[in-house]
C-alpha cells in the first residue's frame, strides 16, 4: 500500500493548487409505517388554474433501462461536458431503472448525480464502475465537488471502485460488491467525504484522504487514515484509536433518517421517505425493503428552471411538495415551506440563487420537513441569510418527527460574486443536519476578502439539534456558532479563510482570530466527536489563530478527538480548544490534537 501523503487539506494546497398526496402508503408489508401527514393537492374553492402535480422530469434527467442503446456513449457525453465545469451551468441526473447493466463505466463530473430507481440498491446492478478521478486537475482530487452516487449495486471490473472526491459528494445507499478506493489515480491529494446507508463488501482504502465520515453502513474493512476518520453506526469500522491512528468510532448514530429518494413502482414514479431511527447501526435496506412511507409523484410540483418563486410558493400553498429538476432557479422572494411533512427534493444539484438579497428558503416551525439534494448559491446583493429552518424564537418540540437537511449545500462566490451575512440558520428544535458543505469560495470568480464577504457559516439557535457530517469553510468570522442547548456534532471539517489580508482583519477583540466552531457562553450541554480545523493563511502566512474551538468551560460541554493543523506553516494555531492543546509549529503539517475536553 503506498504511503498516504500528508499534503494540504480540503481547499487550496498552494496558490497554484486551488480547490476547495392522495395519501402516503406503507412501502412494504414487512415494514408497516405511519402515513405521511400531508393534505391532498387540490386548489381551494374558487381558485383558478390549480398547478398540476407530477409530469415529466425535464431534459436533464436522463433515464436508462437495460435495453437502452448507447448507454456508455451517453454517459461519456455528459462527462465530457461536466468533467472540468466546476462553475458551469450544466446540471444532470442519470437514473437507472431496476435491472442489470453490463460493461459500464459511469464517470461523474461536476453537478452530476447517478442513482438507481429501485427500492433497494440491489434492485439495480451495474457490472462495472461509477468513477470519480482527478485527471482533469493533474491528479489532485481536492476540487471534486458537487456530485453523488445513490441506490445502486456495483460489481467493479477490477474488484475495486474508485470514488476520489472532496466535499459535497455523497455516496448514499450504495452496495459495492468489492472494494472502494477513495483516492485518485496516483494517490494525489484528496479531501472528502461522506458515506451513508451503504455496504462495501470489501475494504475501503482512503489512502490520501485527509478526513472522512461514514454513517450507518457496513464495511468489509478499512485501511489507513491521515488526520480524521469518523464512524458512527458502521458495522466493520475500526476500533476507537484517535489520534494514532486517527479513528473516532461511535457504535451507533443517536438519531438518523435517510434522505428521500425517487424510485419506480412498476411504471409509476414515487418518492420514498425513510423512517427515523434511533441508535442506528448498519444500513436501512440490508434485510430487504426499507421501512418508511412513499408519495406518488402526482403529489409533487415538478419544477423546471425558469419557474418563479411565486409559482413554487403557490404549489406549496396548494399542498404540493417540490421536486426540483436539474438546473438553476433564480428567486426574487423566499421559497416558504409552511406545512408539516413537506418534501423539497432536488435532482442533479438543482441550484437556487436569490437575486435581490432575499433568503432563498424559509421553513416554518413545523414537524417533519425534508430538505434534500440541492445547492444554494448566494447572489450579488447581500442576503442576511440563505437558508432558515424555523423562525427566530422557534420552540416547538419536534423530537418525534424532526426536520432533516440532507445534501443541502451552500456556496458564496466561485460562480460569481455573492454575499451573505449568515448562510444557514437553524432555529427549530431537533433538526438533523445530515451532510452539508457550507463554503465561502476560495477560488473561482467573485472571490476576495470583501468581494464574497460572508461573516458566518452556520448558526444554531434551536435546542437538541444534531449534525452528522458538518463541513463549513472559509468564513470571514465564525464558521459555526452554536447557541442551542444539548447540541451534538459527529464529524466537523473546517478551514479558516485563506485570504485574510493581515492579523488585524481577523482580530476578535482580544482574541487572535475567530474560532472555527464556537459554542455560546450560555450553553450548559453540548457534545462533539471528531472535529478538525485547518489554517492556510496564504496572503499573510504570519497570521496567528489562537484556537480552532471555543466553548464554555463546564462539565456538560464535552468534546472528543479534536485537531488543528497548519498547512505548510501558512499561519499557526496557538491552542486547539480555548487555552488547551499544543501549538502548531513549523511547516510539517502535523496536527495538534486533544483527545478529550474538558
Amino acid at each position: 500500500m503506498p504511503p498516504a501523503p500528508t499534503g494540504p487539506s480540503s481547499s487550496d494546497r498552494s496558490p497554484l493548487a486551488r480547490r476547495t398526496v392522495l395519501g402516503a402508503v406503507a412501502a412494504a408489508a414487512a415494514a408497516p409505517a405511519l402515513l405521511a401527514a400531508s393534505s391532498p393537492a387540490q386548489a381551494a374553492p374558487g381558485t383558478a388554474r390549480a398547478l398540476p402535480g407530477g409530469g415529466d422530469l425535464g431534459p436533464n434527467v436522463i433515464v436508462f433501462d437495460p435495453a437502452t442503446p448507447g448507454i456508455q456513449a451517453r454517459l461519456d457525453q455528459v462527462f465530457a461536458r461536466q468533467e472540468s465545469a466546476q462553475f458551469g451551468t450544466g446540471r444532470y441526473a442519470l437514473l437507472f431503472k431496476p435491472g442489470t447493466y453490463n460493461g459500464l463505466n459511469a464517470q461523474l463530473g461536476f453537478y452530476t448525480s447517478i442513482a438507481g430507481l429501485g427500492l433497494s440498491p440491489d434492485d439495480t446492478t451495474i457490472n462495472g464502475d461509477v468513477t470519480v478521478d482527478a485527471g482533469w486537475f493533474n491528479g489532485n482530487a481536492t476540487q471534486n465537488f458537487w456530485r453523488s452516487a445513490e441506490n445502486l449495486a456495483l460489481n467493479p471490473v477490477n474488484g475495486t471502485n474508485r470514488w476520489a472526491v472532496a466535499q459535497a459528494a455523497p455516496f448514499r445507499r450504495m452496495h459495492v460488491r468489492g472494494g472502494l478506493n477513495l483516492a485518485p489515480d496516483g494517490y494525489g491529494w484528496a479531501s472528502g467525504g461522506y458515506i451513508a446507508d451503504s455496504r462495501i463488501d470489501g475494504t475501503v482504502g482512503p489512502y490520501s484522504q485527509q478526513q472522512w465520515y461514514t454513517r450507518d453502513s457496513s464495511v468489509g474493512g478499512w485501511t489507513n487514515a491521515v488526520w480524521n476518520m469518523v464512524f458512527s453506526g458502521v458495522q466493520g469500522a475500526p476500533a476507537q484509536s484517535f489520534p494514532n491512528p486517527p479513528y473516532t468510532t461511535l457504535d451507533t448514530t443517536p438519531v438518523s433518517r435517510e434522505k428521500p429518494f425517487l424510485y419506480l413502482d412498476g411504471g409509476t414514479y414515487r418518492v420514498f421517505l425513510p423512517e427515523k431511527r434511533t441508535n442506528a447501526r448498519g444500513t436501512t435496506w440490508g434485510s430487504g425493503t426499507p421501512r418508511g412511507t412513499s408519495l406518488p409523484l402526482t403529489r409533487f410540483y415538478v419544477a423546471k428552471p425558469g419557474v418563479t418563486a411565486a409559482t413554487l410558493n403557490a404549489a406549496l400553498d396548494q399542498g404540493l411538495h417540490l421536486l426540483l429538476t436539474p438546473g438553476i432557479y433564480h428567486l426574487d422572494q423566499p421559497v416558504q415551506v409552511k406545512r408539516a411533512n413537506t418534501v423539497v427534493l432536488g435532482l442533479g444539484y438543482a441550484t437556487l440563487i436569490p437575486d435581490n438579497g432575499v433568503t432563498a428558503l424559509k421553513v416554518a416551525d413545523v414537524d417533519g420537513v425534508r430538505l434534500a439534494g440541492f445547492l444554494i448559491d448566494a447572489g450579488p446583493v447581500n442576503s442576511p441569510t440563505l437558508l432558515e429552518v424555523g423562525p427566530a424564537g422557534a420552540s416547538a418540540d419536534h423530537s418525534a418527527n424532526p426536520t432533516t437537511v440532507q445534501d443541502v449545500f451552500i456556496r458564496i462566490g466561485g460562480a460569481g460574486a455573492g454575499k451573505a451575512t449568515t448562510s444557514m440558520v437553524i432555529n427549530s428544535r431537533h433538526t438533523i443536519i445530515d451532510h452539508t458543505w457550507v463554503w465561502r469560495a476560495d477560488h473561482g470568480t467573485g472571490v476576495g476578502w470583501e468581494t464574497n464577504r460572508a461573516d458566518y457559516g452556520i448558526r444554531v439557535n434551536g435546542d437538541d439539534v444534531l449534525a452528522t457530517g458538518l463541513f463549513v469553510e472559509h468564513f470571514n468570522k465564525y464558521d459555526v456558532q452554536w447557541y442551542g442547548q444539548r447540541g451534538r456534532t459527529i464529524f466537523f471539517q473546517n478551514e479558516k479563510a485563506y485570504d485574510a489580508p493581515n492579523q488585524a482583519a481577523i482580530q476578535n477583540g482580544s482574541v487572535k482570530g475567530y474560532a472555527a466552531y464556537k459554542v455560546g457562553d450560555s450553553v450548559t450541554t453540548h457534545e462533539g466527536w471528531g472535529l478538525g480545523s485547518y489554517c492556510y493563511y496564504n496572503v499573510d502566512p504570519t497570521i496567528v489563530q489562537h484556537h480552532g474551538f471555543s466553548a464554555p468551560d463546564r462539565p456538560g460541554v464535552k468534546f472528543h478527538d479534536l485537531l488543528v493543523v497548519s498547512l505548510g506553516g501558512n499561519g499557526q494555531y496557538e491552542r486547539v480548544i480555548n487555552d488547551t492543546g499544543s501549538p502548531t509549529s513549523g511547516t510539517s503539517t502535523v496536527p495538534s490534537t486533544v483527545v478529550s475536553y474538558p
